[in-house]
């Protein structure tokens, strides 16, 4: 069955960086879109950034963009995130979804099901 799993996440001083890793197993990992979302307590998950099968296209949010950096390693099924000048309005759990809707000003992860989401690892900037 499809198996996902983030790791990486922390407590980290404001201006830190982290890097998040998430592998899937189970399914045919390079043919499909994947995306890093978060939700912060008393927030909507929202998305952070998604990238494209074969790493052509990649959209950030607002608040990543500059900041922060996905790529994946399809030989790996892995999936990364490496966030750079943080935050405390960062501070949230972080989730890898696979098979997200994508372009190249779009990202949505609304339409998948409960077995397309990890488990989230929690990351925590403080000021």
């Amino acid at each position: 069955q499809v198996q996902v799993v983030e790791s990486g996440g922390g407590l980290v001083q404001a201006g830190g960086s982290l890097k998040l890793s998430c592998t899937a197993s189970g399914l045919s990992f390079r043919t499909y879109a994947m995306g890093w979302f978060r939700q912060a307590p008393g927030n909507r998950r929202e998305v952070v950034s998604c990238i494209t099968r074969d790493s052509a296209i990649i959209y950030y949010s607002l608040s990543a963009k500059g900041r922060f950096t996905a790529s994946r390693d399809n030989a790996k099924n892995t999936l990364y995130l490496q966030m750079n000048s943080l935050k405390p309005e960062d501070t949230a759990t972080y989730f890898c979804a696979v098979n997200v809707a994508m372009a190249a000003d779009y990202c949505s992860g609304a339409h998948l099901d409960a077995k397309s989401w990890g488990q989230g690892t929690q990351v925590t900037v403080s000021s």
